[in-house]
């Protein structure tokens, strides 16, 4: 009788430990290249005050790809998308070349919406990763075709020329066939801004083409990045059974890649104000988990002095390419305690995937 008294002693005490959440919806947010020092660095300019700072539960992802300790941001992407460890420069595919369901496909099929918003052309590696399955990122004309699969509910980006039949080698022209799917295809913000969303999920299928190639730099977007995710959420909430979102702020990595600090600072500040509102959203509807990650680090950042109070930082970069350091995990609501600790890319995957029963 005392050992039974005491097992249940023991549950007591444990029981607020275990956690049995699980989240309806998943906002997954990715700063390309952005790590520890990208972050604080925005940080320290924004005089102590970063959103994603905010966020309870924190953790670090090693990056290595398949066939390479530096991962490019086509396997880095796969990796966090299907789980699948991929060889450099590869989408959607694993090491021995055979391809994987993403978790945009996979939470397609359970009856989730599903939503991308990059401030990159759509069909950059990071966004191809979830909804593309080819042997190389630069294949940016079978990446666009692979939208047809109509896996994404919504999706917004840059990217236009991929989609036109006078820019494609096949001829046919995308825009049409996505048309005839059912989408809705937008070319400017303000257009999308004042888009009405139907109550009936199966009619809000948008396509978001606001620029011919890559989107501009942050101070010339006119808040694209937050004003798409305020009117994805409202998109994507008319399904009960939930929905699945990949946000990307692109550009932190191609400022990186020019060791640009100042630019760094505005794109990962434009990205965190994105992170923001993620948070609020989670708040308001109590059954989201949003996480924020990296693919990897770019540009090897380091900083050498500073000041928050004056909003002041000393940067010196050590390379204009990606690193192979491990990036940092950010997470709040529902399920946010899977993603304390070290873990591996493929991880986010598989958690993902176990607390959205994929």
């Amino acid at each position: 009788m005392k050992e039974i008294r005491l097992k249940i002693f023991i549950l007591i005490i444990l029981l607020p430990l275990i956690s049995f959440s699980q989240p309806k919806n998943v906002i997954l947010m990715i700063g390309d290249g952005m790590g520890l020092a990208h972050a604080y660095a925005a940080y320290t300019v924004n005089k102590g005050q970063l959103n994603m700072f905010d966020m309870p539960v924190t953790g670090f992802s090693k990056t290595y790809s398949a066939d390479k300790y530096i991962t490019d941001s086509g396997a880095g992407g796969t990796a966090i998308a299907t789980g699948q460890k991929a060889n450099n420069e590869s989408i959607g595919l694993d090491s021995l070349w055979f391809p994987h369901p993403s978790l945009m496909t996979l939470a397609k099929k359970k009856g989730l919406s599903t939503g991308i918003v990059v401030t990159c052309d759509i069909t950059h590696a990071t966004p191809a990763s979830f909804y593309a399955n080819v042997k190389h990122r630069k294949m940016d004309q079978e990446i666009a075709l692979a939208l047809l699969d109509e896996n994404v509910d919504i999706f917004i980006g840059g990217g236009l020329k991929n989609f036109l039949a006078k820019n494609r080698k096949d001829g046919l022209s995308l825009t049409d066939s996505l048309e005839k799917r059912g989408y809705k295809l937008v070319y400017n913000l303000d257009e999308l801004v004042s888009l009405k969303v139907n109550k009936d999920k199966k009619k809000n299928l948008v396509g978001c083409l606001f620029y011919d190639g890559h989107p501009p730099l942050a101070r010339k977007r006119n808040d694209m990045l937050t004003k798409s995710l305020e009117k994805t959420l409202k998109l994507l909430s008319g399904n009960n059974k939930g929905f699945f979102l990949m946000l990307e702020g692109s550009q932190i990595d191609f400022e990186a890649h020019l060791n640009r600090f100042d630019n760094m600072v505005e794109e990962v500040l434009d990205f965190d104000k994105a992170v923001g509102l993620a948070i609020e959203f989670a708040k308001r509807d109590k059954n989201t988990l949003v996480i924020v990650i990296a693919d990897h680090e770019t540009g090897g950042l380091t900083i050498n002095g500073g000041s928050i109070e004056e909003g002041k930082v000393k940067d010196k970069w050590t390379s204009f390419n990606h690193t192979a350091i491990m990036v940092p995990i950010y997470a709040f609501g529902l399920g946010a305690e899977n993603f304390t600790g070290v873990m591996d890319n493929t991880d986010v995957f598989t958690k993902i995937s176990s607390l959205l029963n994929l």
